[in-house]
């Protein structure tokens, strides 16, 4: 479904409309958004990209209720907003016929009070016991500073009752260095019956703490919401900067971009194919010779960007520095003898009966789960969702170099790893192209402070970050990063029953969702 074919269909619906770049966004009123959401997600398969609130209480007396939907074929954004009197802050929930609406409106009802009349499930989401009601932490008058009381607000967990059913907690604190999350299984035997997962233990109150800051001064959180998605967390971030300001970035800039974007792509596939075969199955051979691999490219970012996670080398307007002839051709033969390494390791494992018996029909995401859910990224592509930002809206130099989009058909964890395979060997003949016919020029351009409100998004190794960003007298206003766990840690509670406790560990290395980035 096309824009012109949205405005008329909804024209009598529409209270105002405005297109800019590649978003339109129009505004309804709060008893037509779930109506009009449900026909573009249902009707015309229209992803549900994101959801978020803001506090106009001030300015308006309401507060806005925002869905954005991705127009892929048009490579444009659709956001429909609906205003929420103050007075009466609810709406008709999008989530009675929208199942991926369902975190976001949680999230929402959290952070303003807003309420999503007709959701199945308003227990709170983040930092659960710990918060006292009525405590909503993204109020403009809430200050970041304040320190709350402590709270014992009751969560309860799903039962399953019967003989013979068992439950088994599990965290949320871990025998290693993740991070705090909680899982309750209820099982027969070893056969899992129900998966639910409790997670946002360590809310970082990021959002918060962007308000008022320059767009330059709000980089170094956002690069450090998800560690390892540093490089595509900042893109999503300057892009939407970039698109307010009406800045134009040097094409060699573009295309530094999208090698830090691949070579943190390989970085973290090479880490996943250790990590599901290691530490998923024991298959040891694979997790020693792997995380030997990725050290190597470690040390590769630590030599190009001065850290070890691609960090600190896109800002507004550019990239910070140009990196060398030297180093382009070092980014390049070390990405491909770690392709040719891992290919040869991965040959092996998958040739192990014992451990492809561990991978094939485990963890099964059927299709209408994924679009159902809102899964995105690689997981997404496994059911044969047939979905990426760096071709679905085309940045960075996405647009001429364009990249082979993988999908699978069997939709387990082996679909999942076979396809970290093929996106590394995709990566790095991106890669070729990119350093082979890099331009000449520079890589940075000045990003003057603008007014205004856009939304960027990047294909992360993990899947699709969409930021919403808006600079109000030149200093954020609102900021929504979302990382794409967000999306993808419900999906456990579809993945898990019917399999036993002991592949649950293997399920979610298969996604390696972050506990950071999610819990904002």
């Amino acid at each position: 479904m096309n824009i012109q074919k949205i405005i008329k269909k909804f024209r009598a619906e529409i209270i105002s409309l405005e297109e800019k770049d590649d978003l339109l966004a129009i505004k309804v009123s709060r008893e037509n958004l779930a109506k009009i959401s449900t026909i573009l997600f249902q009707e015309h398969e229209l992803p549900l990209s994101l959801l978020f609130g803001t506090d106009e209480r001030q300015k308006k007396g309401c507060f806005g209720v925002h869905a954005v939907f991705s127009l892929d074929k048009e490579n444009k954004w659709l956001k429909i907003s609906a205003d929420v009197p103050s007075t009466d802050p609810q709406y008709p929930a999008l989530t009675a016929t929208i199942m991926a609406a369902h975190w976001y409106e949680r999230y929402l009802h959290d952070m303003f009070g807003v309420v999503p009349t007709g959701h199945p499930d308003l227990r709170r989401l983040v930092h659960h016991e710990n918060i006292p009601n009525g405590t909503h932490p993204l109020l403009k008058d809430f200050q970041w500073n304040t320190k709350l009381p402590k709270a014992n607000v009751a969560y309860p967990m799903h039962h399953v009752s019967g003989e013979g059913v068992f439950e088994i907690p599990v965290g949320p604190i871990h025998a290693g260095i993740i991070e705090p999350g909680h899982f309750r299984f209820n099982v027969a035997g070893e056969r899992i019956l129900t998966l639910e997962g409790k997670l946002f233990f360590t809310h970082k109150g990021v959002e918060k703490l962007l308000e008022g800051k320059t767009a330059m001064e709000g980089l170094p959180y956002i690069e450090r919401l998800s560690g390892d998605a540093s490089a595509s967390h900042a893109l999503a971030y300057v892009q939407a900067v970039e698109k307010i300001s009406g800045c134009a970035v040097p094409k060699r800039a573009l295309q530094l971009r999208a090698i830090l974007s691949e070579c943190e792509r390989i970085t973290m596939h090479i880490h996943d194919l250790a990590n599901i075969g290691g530490m998923g199955t024991g298959y040891s051979f694979i997790a020693a010779n792997g995380f030997r691999i990725k050290e190597r490219i470690m040390r590769l970012s630590a030599d190009i960007c001065g850290n070890r996670f691609w960090r600190g080398m896109i800002v507004p307007g550019g990239v910070r520095e140009d990196i060398s002839k030297e180093n382009l051709k070092k980014i390049l033969k070390v990405s491909q003898e770690a392709w040719k390494e891992i290919e040869k390791i991965t040959i092996i494992a998958l040739d192990s009966e014992g451990f492809l018996d561990r991978l094939q029909y485990t963890g099964e995401l059927p299709q209408e789960a994924a679009v159902a859910f809102g899964a995105v990224g690689l997981p997404a592509r496994a059911s044969k969702v047939d979905r990426d930002v760096r071709r679905d809206h085309p940045y960075a130099s996405y647009g001429e170099f364009p990249v082979k989009v993988i999908t699978k058909k069997s939709t387990d964890v082996f679909a999942r790893y076979r396809m970290r395979i093929k996106e590394i060997e995709q990566s790095v003949i991106l890669l070729e192209n990119l350093i082979g016919k890099m331009e000449e020029g520079d890589v940075l351009e000045r990003c003057e402070a603008k007014d205004g409100f856009a939304i960027g998004a990047v294909e992360s190794w993990r899947g699709e970050i969409v930021t919403a960003l808006e600079i109000k007298n030149g200093v954020i206003e609102r900021c929504f990063p979302r990382d794409p766990s967000f999306c993808n840690w419900a999906l456990f509670g579809i993945m898990g029953p019917g399999n036993i406790v002991p592949d649950f560990p293997l399920i979610n290395k298969s996604l390696n969702l972050s506990y950071s980035g999610t819990d904002l």
